[in-house]
């Protein structure tokens, strides 16, 4: 039995659920095309590699595929681009750095939250376009970060079918899916269900699989539906074309920069990394109930992807699958370590946003900064990182790199207890939405209201003196905003007067206290 032979029989078991599938190609040829389970458990619909698939983000390639075959140069959608972020005027990023998330746009899903919006609620067009529209400042000056957005894709998408009078999903046809042989591919917008009953499953194995309930409507961001075998006629089709300088994926993987220079780990909808010390070029999709994963690396002309209709890991099973190729070994820690001393509390300058960082397990810490927490492995000189952030300890205090953000921080500092006195109303005027914090008798809990409606309330965790998270695990897009960092501030006579919110995707947007309730 291979490598692969034996990835591919333990893979059903090592992440459960109702079904999946995988691909595997290596110069062209297809060496594991495989499914198992079902696309929908309570009507015995079994999964096949025929089965459409909701692949969420991986969309964003081909929205970028899109509009570089239907117009060109991506300065052909600027002017739609700004007349949609009417607010921002000048301001208003270049579509090219929408497609590279560069754009300094905070994530509309995240904000949907701040807006009221419940995990399950309806969010269609309307919605959308309110939320885009209502943008009056960027979180970061365009091409300076990378930031993952999806409404990026969703300007794109929107703006396309403005400039070339075609609605997207032609496009996509007629511009990717019938020249790369994707036959059943379709745009499948809204996410309530998909046209041959597949469904996407929330739970797990311990405590039993549910239906997962969606009702956004999605295009350029995350709208593809597709089978294995539509995914496998793209892989396919990258590999065919890999000498042709002008074809699409050779435009779509180009090398992207950040405004100063540096390399960008991020461009056209596809993430540039490295796995197992050979370049890879990929993207992932997620919704509550779908995880999918697409990589191809190059240098060995290997293809991976993986479709769950459930909540497991997608990438580590792609990871998994391209190191029984590749003859490698997962990475390991270096060494068992004790706990470094520069674990607790801070906060990062620039974004403001709190950094969390505690002992996960022997020669492991855990992170709290971004889209979710990090596992770092700790080093022998005294720092910790897992390829993307390293932490390292310097006489000044702790640094936190983040190349592919192009980032670098000290980080302040933030011991100590955290008041409760923070109760009260606070209205952010840019978004004209309310954040109620209440004592309700006991610990401080908190939750954000607007035009979407009225959000939970959470119990909100202390970090340092006046810095407090509000969770939140459960929004519109399967990747929630996580915990929010809440930094209040206080006047001269030490009454509190407002707080800035904000989280990785979506930071620094101000609240001004308007009452105590």
């Amino acid at each position: 039995m291979t490598n692969l032979d034996q990835v591919l029989r333990d893979l059903p078991r090592r992440y459960p659920g109702p079904g999946g599938a995988i691909a595997v190609l290596q110069k062209g040829q297809v060496l594991a095309r495989h499914a198992w389970g079902y696309a929908n458990a309570e009507r015995r619909i079994p999964f096949t590699p025929r089965t459409l698939f909701r692949m969420c983000s991986i969309t964003k390639q081909f929205t970028c595929g899109a509009m570089l075959e239907a117009v060109g140069e991506p300065e052909a959608l600027d002017a739609a681009i700004r007349a949609r972020l009417p607010k921002l005027g000048k301001a208003a990023p270049a579509a090219r750095l929408l497609a590279h998330n560069q754009s300094g746009l905070r994530d509309y899903w995240a904000v949907a939250m701040l807006h009221g919006a419940p995990a399950e609620s309806a969010f269609g067009d309307v919605e959308a376009a309110r939320v885009i529209a209502g943008t009056a400042s960027l979180h970061f000056a365009p091409g300076t970060r990378y930031a993952y957005c999806n409404q990026n894709f969703r300007l794109i998408s929107d703006a396309l079918q403005e400039v070339t009078g075609e609605s997207f999903a032609d496009l996509l046809r007629t511009r990717i899916f019938d020249r790369a042989g994707m036959e059943t591919a379709i745009l499948a917008a809204d996410t309530r269900a998909m046209p041959d009953g597949t469904e996407g499953y929330e739970g797990s194995q311990a405590t039993g699989f549910r239906a997962a309930e969606n009702q956004v409507i999605w295009t350029g961001d995350a709208g593809l539906g597709a089978s294995l075998d539509d995914m496998i006629a793209w892989e396919r089709h990258i590999d065919g074309t890999r000498d042709d300088t002008g074809s699409l994926h050779a435009r779509l993987s180009a090398p992207v920069t950040f405004a100063d220079g540096s390399a960008a780990p991020y461009g056209f909808g596809l993430g540039r990394g490295e796995a197992f010390g050979t370049p890879v070029l990929g993207h992932g999709g997620a919704l509550r109930g779908w995880r999918s994963h697409r990589l191809y690396a190059p240098a060995h002309r290997i293809s991976v992807v993986v479709m769950f209709n459930h909540l497991s890991d997608a990438h580590a099973a792609a990871q998994e699958a391209l190191a029984a190729l590749l003859g490698a070994q997962l990475p390991q820690p270096e060494a068992v370590l004790a706990a470094p001393g520069w674990l607790g509390a801070y906060r990062e300058p620039e974004t403001g946003l709190a950094v969390r960082i505690d002992h996960a397990a022997p020669g492991v810490v855990r992170l709290r900064f971004g889209h979710g927490a990090e596992r770092l492995d700790l080093r022998t000189d005294g720092s910790a990182d897992n390829g993307r952030t390293r932490l390292r300890p310097t006489p000044q205090g702790l640094w936190m790199d983040r190349p592919q953000e192009n980032q670098a921080s000290l980080l302040t500092p933030s011991p100590g207890e955290a008041p409760t006195d923070i109760a009260g109303r606070y209205r952010c005027a840019e978004l004209d939405a309310d954040l109620l914090v209440s004592d309700s008798g006991g610990p401080p809990y908190g939750g954000f209201s607007g035009f979407l409606g009225q959000g939970r309330m959470e119990l909100l965790d202390p970090i340092g003196p006046d810095l407090w998270a509000l969770p939140c695990w459960r929004a519109l897009d399967h990747t929630p905003p996580g915990d929010w960092t809440l930094a209040f501030r206080r006047d001269a006579t030490g009454r509190v007067t407002g707080v800035t919110v904000g989280c990785w995707l979506a930071r620094s947007l101000d609240y001004a206290r308007i009452g105590d309730r």
